[in-house]
């Protein structure tokens, strides 16, 4: 299928799961008894979940500056301001197409190339990926594999980001040994991923507690709207955000997200109807904070980075 059909199909499926989540959640609940549990929810509650989700978008903006360190010292505030607006970005454009976004903020803003943006994007999202694996083996690993085997498949599965490092650097040596344009786009890109391991420590360190953060607010979040242990909506609220990966989802993940959720939910006995009701409050809170954070983060810094001497040795 050609590029433009596949881009057209995708928005037109992603706005069919959108109307068929408003008919269904009409049909099964009725929007006004959905929304209702909002009225009830004490102020101080959703305060405290909105100042956390903040916190982990501010770590997930750190993990970006922290990486780039060599081209964001000193410009937490444009950093803080990207980050946010590629993640508004990302969770309101359809099947993932608002990842698009961060190389060209990284080259408009900081002056970084697409070679290097590129490769430390998808390091991002490989450790975004290990991190809900991980967490998500953790709660449910014992119940369905038993307590030994849980705890065996949690460790070597922990290892994995440890041995992609030592890959990177074995595949770069080898690289070290071929000449060509494919050998030195390959060489370029290698180079963008971490080189240091005290660089590979501290951008799982950060992914690991944005995601500590945001996964047990999200998991909070859906108990204030269900009846349920948090353990089980930690497994709802975990497999939500995989819906992310899917090569098709709704728009602002409508109908996916919730489709995780509730498929999540489904083993441990929650009422599909209950479990679609909390989902989609669930979203409902993550697109409020989403769009919050964005238009707040027109308050911040967007000056280009000044180009200083230690960039320019970089790029050479």
């Amino acid at each position: 299928m050609p590029k433009r059909q596949r881009s057209g199909f995708h928005y037109v499926a992603g706005a069919v799961l959108l109307l068929g989540l408003v008919l269904a959640v009409e049909t099964w609940i009725g929007w006004s008894a959905l929304l209702r549990p909002w009225l009830s929810l004490a102020p101080g509650y959703l305060a405290a979940g909105i100042i956390l989700i903040f916190l982990s978008y501010a770590l997930r903006a750190l993990r970006v500056y922290d990486y780039f360190i060599a081209d964001t010292r000193g410009q937490f505030g444009v950093c803080l301001r990207l980050s946010l607006q590629h993640n508004l970005l990302n969770n309101l454009l359809p099947m993932r197409s608002g990842e698009l976004a961060f190389p060209v903020l990284m080259s408009r803003c900081f002056s970084v190339p697409v070679v290097r943006s590129v490769p430390g994007l998808l390091w991002f999202r490989f450790l975004d990926l290990h991190t809900l694996i991980a967490f998500a083996l953790l709660v449910i690993s014992e119940p369905f594999a038993g307590q030994t085997l849980g705890v065996v498949l949690g460790l070597l599965w922990m290892t994995v980001p440890w041995l992609g490092f030592r890959l990177t650097n074995f595949w770069q040596a080898r690289l070290d040994h071929h000449h060509g344009r494919v050998s030195h786009f390959l060489r370029r890109i290698l180079e963008s991923l971490p080189q240091q391991p005290r660089l590979f420590w501290r951008s799982w360190l950060w992914t690991l507690l944005n995601w500590s953060i945001k996964l047990a607010v999200f998991a909070w979040i859906l108990t204030l709207f269900s009846d349920m242990p948090l353990g089980t909506a930690w497994i709802g609220a975990t497999l939500g955000d995989f819906t992310s990966v899917l090569p098709i989802h709704g728009v602002a993940g409508a109908g996916t997200y919730e489709a995780g959720v509730v498929a999540g939910l489904a083993p441990f006995d929650i009422d599909p109807a209950t479990a679609l009701q909390a989902a989609v409050n669930l979203h409902l809170f993550v697109l409020g904070c989403t769009l919050l954070s964005g238009a707040l983060s027109l308050l911040l810094p967007a000056l280009p980075a000044p180009v200083s001497v230690e960039r320019e040795a970089n790029h050479d």
